[in-house]
């Protein structure tokens, strides 16, 4: 389907014509409900978060007290499990697996504190490059994510905007007109007959795209002025470059408590995790937020990733995962700008967080069941220890779920008061250093969200691996459809 170029006259009839007095008078009363409305909410979402986090110190210091109090009941805890016929494996198990993780810690701060962003190259220097903005059921959402990807400090003679709509039911079709309306040539849309899903969406952008460079935006998220740039300027520095993840934000992270703990969580995934992974050149994820991959790179493997298929069943979920995985297995590098920052949508309910995360964790065992078929073999000329020590973090997370699991229930069952009191310090030991980069990054009062979400995935969320693991040939965007997430 031809993209299509809208005129004003098809939206605006002499029907639709108001009186302007009338316009102008609903418009000021909706602004003025708007803006009382948006006081109250930030004025009800300030209360509840100064409560929470009240809550989660209370129950961090709870947690500590009591360890104090009832350490000779850890010691002979710790006594009877080692006498015990699976207590000592056990013990010589987690044991191993502390210090392996330690050091991968260790190994990661090195290699955080060694990373650089590559700056953004000259207008000369920068290649052509196609953004496709794949939508299904955003409404205006994606209006503005176009507006912002056109306001970009990119050439525009080197810039091709592609918008897709992949069956919306709702007025997205009718957001992106309008974008056209008013972004004109500069940007094509494109309308599925159906919805068959982001991947289909994609790879229909990709066949259109004319540019050396393809960059995928979510029609939720908003790029920054120097986000296009600064994200595909590492392909011209670095011609092993395959593809590369921007920087993740949260964009309505002042609307709800679950936006404000998963800004912190976000940043430590991105800009602590991910910039060590770049080091390695071996990013696992790129994001579908936003997220570049050289042309070649994506046509070497585009006819496998939209015929990928799991367990006999085609894959519609983990299409960014996958994409990533097979430029790493062309032997290309996978890195992470810093200094591409996108903001995007995060669910705002519980529902919605924990169906993003299934998702999400379906993605990585089937991907990491890929990425072992290839990970130990020479499928790069440089050094391959940086992706295969990544790939063993990953699955001996995956491998341990249910061990864990069952070790976490038994310790409830048999010393429920032990094992609250010692998680909760744990919490407080291990989140401190997400406190405390995110503070070093940007803000001191937002950091200690890491505290409130790790007790809040610790204790409600703690079964998404194992369900995700049990589930993974499961298909479904499972999402789609709330009006909360993607």
């Amino acid at each position: 389907m031809k993209s299509e170029t809208i005129i004003q006259e098809q939206f605006y009839t002499s029907s639709n014509i108001c009186n302007k007095n009338e316009l102008h008078i609903n418009s000021s009363i909706f602004n003025i409900k708007n803006q009382s409305s948006n006081k109250d909410l930030k004025k009800n979402v300030n209360s509840l978060s100064f409560i929470v986090l009240i809550g989660t110190f209370a129950l961090m210091l709870a947690g500590s007290f009591l360890v104090y109090k009832l350490q000779s009941d850890f010691d002979q805890f710790h006594i009877d499990r080692i006498n015990s016929a699976w207590g000592l494996p056990f013990l010589i198990l987690t044991a191993a697996l502390f210090f392996f993780q330690t050091g991968s810690f260790l190994y990661n701060l090195y290699l955080y504190f060694k990373y650089k962003p590559i700056e953004s190259v000259s207008d000369e220097l920068l290649p052509t490059c196609t953004v496709i903005v794949p939508a299904y059921n955003e409404g205006k959402l994606v209006w503005e994510t176009l507006l912002s990807l056109a306001d970009s400090d990119f050439p525009e003679q080197k810039l091709q905007i592609l918008a897709i709509d992949d069956g919306s039911k709702d007025d997205t079709w009718y957001w992106m007109q309008q974008a056209k309306i008013k972004l004109g040539d500069r940007l094509s849309i494109y309308q599925q007959p159906e919805n068959k899903g982001k991947r289909h969406a994609l790879h229909r952008g990709f066949e259109l795209g004319t540019g050396e460079i393809f960059v995928t935006v979510d029609s939720d998220s908003i790029v920054k002025k120097d986000t296009l740039r600064n994200i595909v300027s590492p392909f011209v520095v670095d011609e092993k470059c395959g593809a590369v993840a921007g920087n993740v934000h949260v964009l309505n992270n002042k609307k709800a408590l679950l936006p404000k703990m998963l800004n912190v969580s976000f940043v430590m995934s991105f800009e602590f995790m991910r910039s060590a992974e770049s080091m390695l050149g071996s990013v696992l994820c790129t994001p579908g937020a936003a997220a570049a991959y050289r042309r070649d790179a994506v046509f070497n493997c585009l006819s496998e990733w939209i015929d990928q298929t799991f367990m006999g069943q085609p894959s519609d979920i983990g299409e960014d995962r996958a994409m990533t995985n097979m430029i790493l297995k062309q032997g290309l590098h996978v890195l992470f700008q810093r200094n591409a920052v996108v903001l995007t949508n995060v669910p705002e309910e519980y529902v919605g967080l924990y169906k993003m995360f299934i998702r999400w964790g379906r993605s990585n065992v089937r991907e990491n069941i890929m990425m072992a078929q290839y990970v130990f073999k020479d499928f790069r000329k440089e050094s391959k220890f940086g992706a295969r020590l990544l790939f063993l973090n990953q699955s001996l997370k995956i491998v341990m779920a249910y061990p864990f699991l069952l070790f976490m229930l038994f310790f409830i069952a048999i010393h429920p008061i032990l094992f609250f009191s010692s998680t909760l310090l744990s919490i407080l030991i291990v989140s401190s250093f997400s406190v405390l980069f995110y503070a070093k990054r940007y803000s001191l009062s937002e950091a200690f969200w890491a505290y409130s979400y790790s007790i809040f995935y610790t204790f409600s969320l703690f079964w998404i691996t194992p369900y995700a693991i049990a589930t993974a040939n499961k298909r479904g965007w499972l999402t789609r459809g709330l009006s909360e997430v993607k």
